[in-house]
């Protein structure tokens, strides 16, 4: 009897196995792995047929996603042109000689929208090829690259009237560098910009989590905080109506975490603001 139940356990065990692989198929796909199958061999039995159709709807989802993907990207290159060329004739017509009051200030109107439509094509750029994933990792020094985002927003604190605070401990971690410095460009910009004068900003790099983003500022209400990370969401006209935000900044930041295989964690704090931690895989 005991032979008997444990045989029986066995051919469940094997037959469950295509239903087990499949599911762990399903589970590890992602943005970055949308190539990943469950490819069974065998026979045309009902567990192959399954398998074989959701190979074919990830063979569509893969499809779908990298066309998107694509058009983003293209749209945004074919873009950039027209917008650098407007940005030209504007300067220029500003600074031509019999240009009139009234054609200055068309003029600085004229490229404040522009700069804004050049954010948002960058943003966009940068959310295409971040969710391709990464070509390849070097070893990057994150407290440095907190340190350079420090000092070239100094200027910005000192216009929003913001104090700029640090703890940065050494951390090193594998990814790609010039994502990982707009990932931290982003969350300091955010911390200034969507704060009060005389409020603070701290950026602290650590063991674990490796990047933590902090910011005095008005209450955000808990529920909303998982919508700023959606792309073109932004909380409320008092949060955005003097920052001329496009509505990219954290979701750019949480499309290159995902790409690191990282973490993003986002709260409110007691007495206003934000508190954003990343959570980064260590070097081997």
């Amino acid at each position: 009897m005991l032979l008997l139940l444990w045989l029986n356990w066995l051919l469940a065990g094997l037959a469950l196995h295509p239903l087990r692989a499949t599911a762990q198929t399903v589970r590890g796909l992602g943005p970055q792995n949308m190539g990943q199958r469950i490819a069974l061999h065998g026979g045309r039995d009902a567990l192959k047929e399954l398998a074989d159709a959701v190979d074919g709807a990830l063979d569509r989802l893969a499809a779908g996603y990298e066309g998107q993907r694509r058009f983003a990207s293209n749209a945004s290159h074919e873009l950039r042109t027209p917008l650098a060329v407007q940005r030209v004739l504007a300067e220029v017509a500003i600074e031509a000689p019999d240009a009139g009051p009234d054609l200055r200030r068309l003029g600085a109107q004229l490229l404040r929208v522009n700069e804004r439509n050049e954010r948002l094509i960058e943003g966009m750029l940068v959310l295409a090829e971040s969710d391709r994933g990464l070509p390849g990792k070097v070893a990057v020094q994150l407290d440095e690259l907190a340190r350079a985002a420090l000092e070239s927003h100094a200027e910005l604190a000192d216009k929003h009237k913001v104090e700029l605070r640090q703890q940065l401990r050494p951390r090193c971690v594998p990814g790609d560098p010039v994502l990982l410095e707009r990932l931290i460009t982003n969350l300091v910009a955010n911390a200034i910009v969507y704060n009060e004068p005389g409020g603070w900003a701290e950026v602290t790099v650590g063991p674990q989590p490796a990047l933590t983003v902090s910011n005095s500022g008005q209450h955000v209400p808990a529920l909303e905080v998982p919508a700023l990370f959606e792309p073109f969401r932004r909380l409320g006209t008092d949060r955005i109506g003097h920052t001329g935000g496009v509505g990219l900044g954290l979701s750019i930041v949480r499309s290159i975490a995902t790409a690191h295989q990282g973490t993003i964690d986002a709260r409110t704090r007691p007495g206003g603001g934000l508190t954003i931690a990343i959570g980064l895989p260590a070097m081997p």
